[in-house]
């Protein structure tokens, strides 16, 4: 079974990418191989396998990003089909396609999933700098997500007028951009010093839920710079 696309990746151009306004972002139909598509829809994880968060503070006075996530790694109870499918994404070809929509290299994935059910939102934020993207992989199909339910990723243009570290609302930016989620959508971005992007509030019925999986392409150096810390930080704990 095979579930990117490997046509449709080389066919992207990363020229268009780069040029996009307001900072490089692209929402390509069709990533996945319809087969893989319908195959990973059919074995989601389960909301009991998530762990809740829900208003959680946010740096900077923004409002919580609430949802259930699930952290991949290796030995995950998750269906099979999920394992192969970041197999995938941890292949050489899949990389090389981000090394050349990026023009760099030297960075490190890693994977999550979130649910997100009625009344949750994304406020507008930009990623952290150890961040470099985010390919967002959307989990809604036409038989189970209707439009008006809200779920797209929205890209925000500021022209330029809100520090990174500050809290503006969805009506205080001059334009908004939203992408398919829908169906077998992705939405790729790279991440910039005013990348700002969020999601609307959800308003789904109870027991329905926005899903996607996200890809994040993360800078080596930050991220292992991070983990070190991090390692420091619960050393001294242990120590006291």
């Amino acid at each position: 079974m095979q579930y990117l696309d490997y046509d449709r990746l080389a066919e992207l151009s990363e020229t268009e990418f780069q040029q996009t306004h307001p900072f490089p972002w692209m929402n390509p139909a069709g990533l996945l191989t319809e087969a893989g598509y319908e195959r990973l829809m059919n074995n989601l994880p389960r909301v009991d396998q998530m762990t809740p968060s829900f208003g959680k503070k946010r740096s900077h006075g923004q409002q919580p990003h609430d949802r259930y996530a699930l952290e991949y790694n290796e030995a995950l109870d998750v269906a099979q089909p999920w394992h192969d499918f970041v197999a995938e994404l941890k292949s050489d070809a899949y990389y090389e396609f981000i090394k050349r929509m990026f023009g760099r290299g030297r960075f490190k994935f890693n994977f999550h999933w979130h649910y997100a059910p009625n009344g949750a939102s994304v406020s507008p934020h930009c990623d952290a700098t150890r961040k470099l993207g985010s390919h967002i992989f959307y989990l809604s199909s036409p038989e189970t997500w209707q439009p008006e339910w809200g779920g797209d990723t929205v890209i925000l243009d500021d022209g330029g007028r809100f520090p990174r570290k500050s809290a503006p609302k969805f009506e205080d930016f001059d334009r908004a951009y939203a992408g398919e989620s829908i169906g077998n959508y992705s939405l790729l971005f790279q991440r910039q010093e005013r990348s700002w992007h969020g999601v609307r509030e959800i308003n789904c019925p109870e027991g329905r839920y926005r899903k996607v999986f996200i890809v994040v392409i993360n800078d080596r150096l930050r991220a292992g710079l991070r983990t070190f810390a991090g390692k420091l930080k619960g050393e001294a704990r242990r120590d006291t």
